[in-house]
C-alpha cells in the first residue's frame, strides 16, 4: 500500500480550528490541542446560550412591565389578564419598550385594559 501524505489536508484541518481559537486566552489560541477544546466547548455554549438568550430577554421584559405595571396599582398578571379580555394584542417586548420609553402612552394601555375587566 502507497504512504499518504496528509500535510495539506490537516494543516488546513488544523488552520480552521486554530482561526476559530482566535481571541482566546494564552495557549488556548496557539496550540491545536488545547485550542481545539476550547473551539468545542465555545460551540456547544453558543448553541445552548442561542437558546438562553431568547429566554432572558423574556424575562427581562416581563420584569420591566411589572415594575410599569405596579406604579399604575396593578400586578404583571392582572395587566396581561386584562389585555387579553380587551383584546389588546401587545407582545412583552412591545409593552417593555413603552413602558421605559413612553410612559404616557403605557398608562393608556393600562386605562384600556382596566375597562375591559369589569
Amino acid at each position: 500500500m502507497t504512504r499518504v501524505k496528509r500535510g495539506n489536508v490537516a494543516r488546513k484541518r488544523r488552520k480552521k480550528i486554530l482561526k476559530l481559537a482566535k481571541g482566546f486566552r494564552g495557549s488556548h489560541s496557539t496550540l491545536f490541542r488545547t485550542a481545539n477544546q476550547q473551539v468545542m466547548k465555545a460551540l456547544r455554549s453558543s448553541y445552548r446560550d442561542r437558546k438562553n438568550r431568547k429566554r432572558d430577554f423574556r424575562r427581562l421584559w416581563i420584569t420591566r412591565i411589572n415594575a410599569a405595571a405596579r406604579l399604575h396599582g396593578l400586578s404583571y398578571s392582572q395587566l396581561i389578564g386584562n389585555l387579553k379580555k380587551a383584546n389588546i394584542e401587545l407582545n412583552r417586548k412591545m409593552l417593555a419598550q413603552i413602558a421605559i420609553l413612553d410612559s404616557a402612552a403605557f398608562t393608556k394601555v393600562v386605562e384600556l385594559a382596566s375597562q375591559a375587566k369589569g
